[in-house]
């Protein structure tokens, strides 16, 4: 068994994550886990690929969802906190995401000026209509706002310190956690707890099928393929060097491509979530590769 660590919610795609105690699981991730999104003006989504920047983005929103507010780490450049209005019966538009077409809720322009001035390029800011209903793909069906894929994304500390041991060998520094962006982070039990102690296992994220965390139920999707946006420093808002990728490409290479690190997840039963929380695997797989 292991415990839950660390619970992050995302509610800007591709922007900073918010580290809560306790949190609600819905069908679609964590509660308002990339609710909104970052589009140009012709509503193509936005991702930290190639707009790093966006990592400079501290979102927070309310429990109920009706406020969010924009926070810029750099407040020395002149870029104060926004509190918006959320707005959900304003009219729908088209927004694309990974050339699939979804609709959004455009949060007018004066978030739109905010992310403008910011990233340096002409931006718009979407919610998810309440009406949004994405079928996700992967061994669990499941749903999910606007995230890459499945609803949430979960890493264990045990890999990445084994990922850190292999950059050593290189002479390279180790990276924090956010790189990865996960929703859920787990390790081994409390010292002096009984039961298996997988979570001190690298990648054993990868061979669980289906958990029960709180009083939710996860199902396993898929590896999660890793891409460029964990080559950007989160808190300088800029692409670095190599790593992590590099070293990854050395020993998690994935048959179908690329490589992979962490595991994705559907929401089989929302739920409540809270740091400490056991995770309990009641069923074990062969990992992917």
């Amino acid at each position: 068994m292991a415990t839950v660590v660390d619970l992050i919610t995302y509610p800007v795609k591709g922007c900073a994550g918010t580290s809560v105690d306790s949190t609600h699981l819905t069908p679609a991730g964590l509660a308002h886990d990339r609710s909104f999104m970052v589009v140009s003006v012709d509503g193509v989504y936005r991702t930290q690929r190639r707009d790093p920047r966006l990592a400079l983005v501290r979102p927070t929103v309310s429990a109920d969802g009706s406020r969010l507010t924009l926070a810029s780490a750099e407040p020395e450049s002149g870029h104060g906190a926004l509190h918006l209005d959320v707005t959900t019966s304003a009219p729908r538009r088209d927004v694309d995401l990974f050339g699939a077409t979804y609709r959004g809720i455009d949060q007018g322009d004066e978030a739109a000026a905010w992310l403008t001035d910011l990233l340096g390029t002409p931006s718009r800011l979407v919610r998810v209509p309440p009406e949004h209903d994405r079928k996700t793909d992967g061994l669990t069906p499941g749903t999910s706002g606007y995230a890459d894929s499945s609803a949430v994304h979960v890493l264990s500390r045990a890999s990445l310190a084994h990922l850190h041991t292999r950059m050593a060998e290189r002479g390279a520094p180790p990276l924090a956690m956010d790189r990865f962006r996960p929703n859920i982070v787990i390790d081994s039990l409390p010292e002096g707890c009984q039961g298996e102690d997988w979570g001190a296992e690298p990648h054993a994220e990868d061979r669980i099928r289906r958990a029960t965390i709180g009083a939710a139920e996860l199902g396993y999707t898929k590896l999660a393929v890793r891409c460029a946006v964990t080559l950007v420093d989160q808190k300088a808002g800029a692409r670095g060097g190599p790593e992590p990728l590099r070293t990854l490409a050395g020993y998690r290479r994935f048959s179908a491509g690329g490589v992979v690190f962490g595991a994705k997840f559907a929401v089989v039963r929302p739920g409540k979530l809270s740091v400490g929380d056991e995770v309990a695997v009641e069923a074990w797989g062969d990992a992917e590769t």
